[in-house]
């Protein structure tokens, strides 16, 4: 049994935020193999987020944590929440629950195994079901290829919102990690896979969020910054931790 970590970013999200923190709990409560806690980084919300995030910690207490953080900034949120994760494992998932929960076994178990350092899930490979606009879909294949050519990522899928490492991973690869937004996945992954981490991808069934809030063109640019920072300057090398508490 593995301890694991499932977080949930969340900026504004006061409509849907009880409902899918139930809703990962109560798949917890049939999944008894590891022993599972849902971490809320709040990124600084503006609305009742936060409000509705400590009347769950004191719901489920122990089983629900809250981290408020005032600095807005996605992959701010997910460093602060891995690096001050105990867990064996760390995941996160978008808190529209846009993938399957069904999967988080495939993305959790090989890591508590030892088997791999990073999970992530696809939408790009064969055997995804997906159901989203074309629009999106163009993009993120478009992204993929350029992400393989300037970047060699070879990933299928960098940016969905679906991955989990193991502790030691984390504690080697997130402080190397320079983006504060969307760029911050297909970092940490090219910077895991260049120091010969151990890397596994999930197919799996992911629904568009018709509501979702970002902004695919302008996310896309600054992901193209953030390739170019990378390509101009490199990619950090690792020190790689001893085994002993990792």
């Amino acid at each position: 049994m593995a301890t694991v970590d499932l977080v949930l970013p969340v900026y504004n999200e006061e409509a849907i935020l009880e409902r899918s923190t139930e809703t990962v709990l109560a798949w917890t409560e049939d999944h008894p193999e590891h022993e599972w806690r849902i971490v809320i980084a709040d990124n600084a919300s503006v609305d009742r987020t936060r409000a509705i995030a400590e009347e769950l910690q004191e719901r489920h207490e122990g089983r629900v944590v809250l981290h408020h953080i005032p600095v807005k900034g996605r992959g701010i949120a997910l460093r602060i929440a891995f690096l001050t994760s105990h867990a064996d494992v760390s995941a996160y998932m978008d808190v529209d629950l846009s993938t399957d929960i069904k999967h988080i076994p495939e993305l959790v178990d090989p890591i508590a195994a030892g088997e791999v350092d990073i999970a992530y899930g696809t939408r790009l490979h064969a055997d995804s079901e997906t159901a989203r606009g074309w629009r999106r879909e163009t993009i993120s294949r478009v992204y993929v290829q350029i992400l393989r050519q300037l970047a060699r990522l070879r990933v299928t899928d960098a940016q969905c919102g679906f991955k989990a490492i193991s502790r030691r991973a984390a504690r080697e690869l997130v402080p190397l990690v320079e983006d504060t937004q969307w760029f911050w996945d297909s970092e940490l992954l090219l910077i895991a896979q260049e120091n010969g981490y151990r890397l596994r991808e999930v197919p799996v069934r992911w629904v568009e969020d018709r509501d979702s809030r970002v902004a695919i063109v302008r996310t896309a640019m600054e992901d193209l910054h953030g390739i170019w920072r990378l390509r101009r300057g490199g990619v950090p090398r690792v020190t790689r931790q001893p085994d002993a508490g990792a």
